[in-house]
């Protein structure tokens, strides 16, 4: 399970349970600054996540972890299960995070609806 939350000034995802260990990482936090949107993505699980390191990664099933593309780092922590959600960000070490979560559009809006108002 994926928790995305905004907390102060700052987006903190939290990863619990089996996701934690298959990502390798109990939380992100990033300043609001950094996060340049949010969106609902039903078709970036078909994306190649590139060169996990570390992670997981099962077809169809699972991606978790660290994953480098075309010379940018993304975060993963998708299941087939579940609806993706992308935050894409600047002045990190990631580029995006790739997350599932229950209900991508909810996040996706709650995060730009902070961004906007800020």
């Amino acid at each position: 399970m994926t928790a995305v939350e905004i907390v102060g000034d700052a987006l903190v995802v939290t990863t619990t349970g089996l996701d934690r260990l298959g990502s390798l990482r109990r939380r992100i936090t990033v300043p609001l600054t950094h996060v340049r949107g949010a969106t609902a993505d039903p078709g970036v699980a078909r994306e190649p996540a590139g060169i996990r390191s570390p992670g997981t990664h099962v077809p169809r099933v699972v991606t978790a972890g660290s994953h480098r593309r075309d010379g940018e780092w993304t975060f993963w922590n998708l299941r087939a299960s579940q609806q993706a959600v992308v935050v894409e960000l600047t002045g990190e070490r990631f580029r995006r995070l790739v997350l599932g979560v229950d209900d991508a559009r909810a996040v996706a809006e709650r995060v730009e609806h902070v961004l906007t108002r800020g």
